[in-house]
């Protein structure tokens, strides 16, 4: 059947505002590139025309540039209309853009939305408060606990004004004692440290007559027994 009747052909799919675009945009250059040869010529008929004289020839060359000129004129209506198709393409392509960037903030803000209503059913202003009413009760009992396990043992409570007055009078008598003995309590001072100086000084010499030399000899200035003068004068 397919060959008697023919298939069914596919449809090719409609262009799009690019593609109808860029196929005005190739007109468009190649308008352009005519009139930028029409433009050649006429300067090239412009030259002729200055270097001949009045005559038929500078009337045949007259024609020739009239005809070229309207040439020009048409490619440039052409390529005027093509601007503002290109133009009014443009526009339909931005309000095109535009609607599908609608399009998308829609899709994004309904799916925020509903996302945003199934959190709310979850999450309830009455919870939050009766949590935050918990946390302080928790903080409070915390703080109780902290108080308790942080209590001395042993010591009173409350201690008396007299007992406290008689507590310093000892105190300061204690400290008035120690004061008159040493001038400085003796909690106040310093370590002594162990004289080096005193523990390394070795005693000095002897300098006197030994006890029993009785007689000692004389000496001279050199410390050589001395000679007597008698002796000497025998």
């Amino acid at each position: 059947m397919k060959r008697v009747f023919g298939g069914k052909k596919n449809k090719d799919p409609p262009p799009t505002i690019q593609d109808a675009t860029d196929r005005i945009n190739k007109r468009g250059d190649t308008v352009d590139e005519k009139i930028k040869k029409l433009d050649a010529e006429l300067a090239r008929y412009k030259e002729q025309l200055k270097n001949t004289r009045p005559g038929p020839a500078q009337e045949a060359v007259k024609a020739r540039a009239m005809r070229v000129l309207k040439q020009k004129r048409m490619y440039e209506g052409q390529r005027d209309m093509l601007y503002n198709q290109t133009f009014n393409l443009d526009q339909v392509a931005f309000a095109s853009e535009g609607l599908k960037d609608a399009q998308q903030t829609m899709t994004a803000m309904k799916s925020a939305n509903k996302e945003l209503k199934g959190m709310m059913k979850t999450v309830k202003i009455e919870d939050i408060d009766s949590m935050q009413d918990e946390m302080m009760d928790l903080m409070d009992v915390s703080t109780e606990i902290q108080e308790s396990l942080g209590r001395s043992y042993n010591i009173p409570d409350y201690i008396d004004e007299e007992e406290l007055m008689g507590e310093l009078d000892a105190l300061e008598a204690d400290m008035g004692t120690e004061t008159e003995s040493s001038g400085v309590p003796s909690y106040l001072q310093p370590d002594k440290e162990p004289d080096l100086d005193a523990e390394l000084t070795l005693p000095a010499a002897p300098t006197g007559v030994p006890p029993n030399r009785q007689n000692p000899q004389m000496e001279d200035e050199n410390g050589l027994p001395a000679v007597p003068r008698a002796s000497l004068r025998g």
